[in-house]
């Protein structure tokens, strides 16, 4: 059997580092927001262009955190609107209902799966006051033209990259990864919150996230969020949270970041095979926005095809040995736990749930595998 993704392969190499960090930190005897945290905060901050860097508990929460930090500085208040993606997972929009605002959902692009910009001008009403944007599946959004909007309308724009390390953007000027602010923003700054769930492109052995920023202001206040509104011990500034990246998780990211880029360039390999070699009329291939020669704004967290008869296919592919995932099977509006929207229609979004297959998709991926995944889809 293929598997869709096999953990223990891809943290096998790192297993020497870890039983000597989990031995560093033992010896410590600080396991709460120590050395190694901030060690990998300066260098995530670092790897992403940004200013500053502050590690959560997970990535839900880093998003939640983000929302709570623009409400504390005034920037955002309760009941205020957040325009989002229909077809994201659906943790993006809980944390805007987490945080007492209001979701507002928007088409993706069918081609690439993104919120379409074209559509988010009509969806704008007084109460809007910022954007969250959703990288799915590891490609950007078209930034350029969303901040554009945001500027225009005065809006907040904060991104969700928890499926998007390392993706680059404008790469023919200034290198920037998700969490670098544009510079068509001239009056605002961006805030990009990030999950290192074991399954992601930077993945450590359980929960952990992190928000980068170049907001000196947001950056603090989300420091104290996370530690249940203290800045200073038995001082409690603000109703925070508990929500503070893991001591030994932060050892696991510091092992592995710098590994990061070359797992991210192993996944493109694998992509352009799958892009290139898959040849059958019944399965649509994803659309890649390529930026100068490389495809880099795209980290393929997710290797994700359409096809109408997609549990046909599914099923096929595990008689063959072939594991796949479907990302996602519900949308957020069908959901029952948001059920004053079950009534409501996003064809688009409907469509994209209802035919999504993801492939394997993994650093640790062999080419004999993904030559043996080609040659089974393109007998069906």
């Amino acid at each position: 059997m293929i598997p869709f993704l096999d953990l223990k392969k891809v943290n096998e190499p790192y297993e020497t580092a870890f039983q000597e960090k989990l031995k560093s930190v033992l010896e410590t005897g600080w396991y709460i927001l120590g050395n190694e945290v901030k060690e990998f905060e300066a260098n995530f901050a670092k790897y992403c262009g940004t200013d500053y860097c502050i590690g959560t508990g997970n990535g839900f929460d880093a998003l939640v955190l983000i929302f709570k930090g623009y409400i504390q500085l005034g920037k955002l208040q309760k009941g205020d609107e957040v325009i989002v993606p229909a077809n994201t997972y659906i943790a993006s929009i809980l944390a805007i209902l987490q945080a007492d605002l209001i979701p507002v959902l928007v088409e993706p692009k069918l081609e690439t799966y993104n919120i379409n910009p074209s559509l988010i001008s009509e969806k704008i009403t007084s109460k809007t006051k910022a954007i969250l944007v959703v990288h799915l599946y590891g490609q950007l959004a078209e930034m350029d033209k969303i901040n554009k909007i945001a500027v225009a309308n005065d809006l907040l724009v904060i991104e969700d990259a928890a499926q998007a390390h390392g993706a680059i953007r404008n790469q023919e000027s200034t290198p920037k990864t998700a969490g670098r602010t544009d510079e068509v923003i001239s009056n605002q700054k961006s805030s990009v919150a990030y999950s290192f769930y074991p399954g992601k492109n930077l993945g450590t052995l359980g929960d952990a996230g992190a928000v980068t920023t170049n907001d000196l202001e947001l950056a603090k206040v989300i420091q104290s969020l996370r530690n249940y509104g203290s800045e200073t011990k038995y001082h409690n500034d603000h109703i925070g949270i508990n929500s503070r990246l893991d001591e030994l998780q932060a050892a696991f990211l510091n092992v592995k970041l710098p590994n990061l880029d070359a797992d991210n360039e192993k996944r493109r390999v694998i992509a352009k095979r799958y892009l290139s070699e898959i040849n059958n009329d019944k399965i649509i291939l994803p659309t890649v926005a390529s930026q100068g020669t490389k495809q880099s704004n795209h980290v393929f967290h997710l290797f994700v095809i359409r096809i109408k008869n997609r549990l046909d296919l599914q099923n096929y592919l595990h008689e063959n040995g072939i594991e796949t995932v479907i990302h996602y099977p519900i949308p957020p509006h069908k959901q029952k736990a948001l059920s004053f929207w079950n009534h409501l229609s996003f064809p688009i979004t409907e469509k994209i749930h209802n035919e999504v297959l993801s492939l394997p998709m993994s650093p640790v991926l062999t080419m004999d595998e993904v030559s043996c995944v080609v040659k089974i889809l393109n007998k069906y």
